[in-house]
């Protein structure tokens, strides 16, 4: 069974991946997000994509909020 330091890890590990993805995002707002999505998911039976579908989710809503911060500029 997965014990909530392996879910910290698995925030940890998205963070960083969506960090060098997403650069110009805040990290702050990265955490936040990345956070939210794995909540989201973390109560879904299967638990073994829980990693990446957390990371896809939150990509989606960055590259949202880069083009929104992009048409504002």
């Amino acid at each position: 069974m997965t014990t909530e330091m392996d879910d910290e890890e698995t925030i940890r590990q998205v963070i960083v991946r969506l960090t060098d993805k997403y650069p110009d995002a805040a990290p702050a707002e990265i955490e936040s997000i990345a956070r939210s999505e794995f909540e989201a998911l973390a109560g879904r039976p299967v638990r073994d994509y829980l990693s990446i579908l957390t990371e896809r989710a939150a990509g989606k809503r960055l590259k949202k909020a880069a083009k929104a911060n992009a048409k504002v500029e």
